[in-house]
This record gives C-alpha cells, structure tokens and sequence, in this order.
C-alpha cells in the first residue's frame, strides 16, 4: 500500500531534550515531593543565596572556587541546572588556572535566569 503524505496528520516531534527553562519544574518536585509550600520556599532561598553568592564572588576572591562549589549544590538540589554547570565551570577555572572571568560572567547571566524564572514561578502562584 503506498504512502499518501497529504493524507497524514503529521505531529511535530517533541524536542531530544527536554527544555523547561532555568529551572527543571519536574526535578523540583521530586526534590519537594510534590509540596508546593516547601517549593516556593526552596526557590526564595535560592535566589537569595544565589544573589548573595554572586555579589560574593564579583572579585573573585581566594576563596571563590569553594563559594562556586556551594552554589553548584544549591543549584543542583532545585533543578537550576545551568547554574550548577556554570558553577562547575568558574570553579574549574579556579583551580586550574583557567579563563575565570569568562566563566564568571556565564555564572552571572546563569544565574539571573534562574532568579528571573524563580521570580516569576513565585508571583504566579
């Protein structure tokens, strides 16, 4: 039987990788178990550590590769895996003499995405 193109209702394919933004949505709530009290209050600590992390390492300072190391866990425990992988980078750099400034500043704008999705995730709700 031949194949008529015209007459299949294609679908588009749904991406390789899943994309939920700054923050994986599905990640969180396994980590919250399903709580949404306890998710909006993960995600206001984040974002105050993550500022606070942040404004810590602006000069990057002797101890900056420990500060990345504390925010790539943060990152990681609420599902802002581009934050944490941002982190890993800075606090790469750190400790092998790498291009630091670059990965800081991949941090800061990693970072401002999360805190921008976080923002909003906690005015919707």
């Amino acid at each position: 039987m031949p194949l008529h193109p015209q007459r299949i209702n294609w679908m588009p394919s749904p991406p390789l990788v899943p994309d939920d933004g700054p923050i994986d949505i599905a990640h969180l709530r396994r980590m919250t178990l399903g709580d949404v009290g306890l998710e909006r209050e993960v995600l206001a600590m984040f974002a105050g550590q993550a500022a606070r992390l942040i404004e810590a390492l602006a000069g990057l300072p002797a101890g900056a590769a420990e500060l990345a190391h504390t925010l790539n866990g943060s990152a990681r425990a609420i599902g802002a895996f581009g934050v944490a992988d941002a982190s890993e980078a800075l606090e790469a750099a750190m400790r092998d003499g790498g291009e630091a400034s670059q990965a800081m500043a991949a941090l800061r704008h990693a970072v401002a995405q999360a805190r921008a999705a976080i923002d909003a995730m906690l005015r919707r709700s």
